[in-house]
């Protein structure tokens, strides 16, 4: 499985939120490759899933054929699982 953590330059914060889905990812035990980019190169990102501010998720969303969670506090461990938790009962 891989995520994509997304941001308008693709260095600062969707690091960080990058970061925070491998905590999150690690801590349920799932086999996931974690990367982080720019909002141009996420268009064509092959991934299951896109994860990034509310901002940017409408964009996104009308754009790319794999779901986009919208996360407003990267740090937030809990807010980030629980859209982890969404995008894996999406998925079932």
């Amino acid at each position: 499985m891989k995520f994509v953590a997304v941001c308008g330059f693709g260095v600062g914060s969707s690091l960080i939120l990058a970061m925070s889905l491998q905590k999150v990812a690690d801590k349920l035990g799932l086999d996931v490759e974690v990367e982080n980019t720019d909002l141009t190169s996420a268009h064509s990102a092959d991934c299951d899933a896109i994860f990034t501010s509310p901002q940017l998720q409408p964009e996104l969303s009308q754009s790319v054929s794999v779901p986009v969670f919208a996360v407003t506090r990267y740090m937030d461990l809990s807010e980030v699982e629980s859209q982890v938790r969404q995008f894996l009962n999406e998925k079932q």
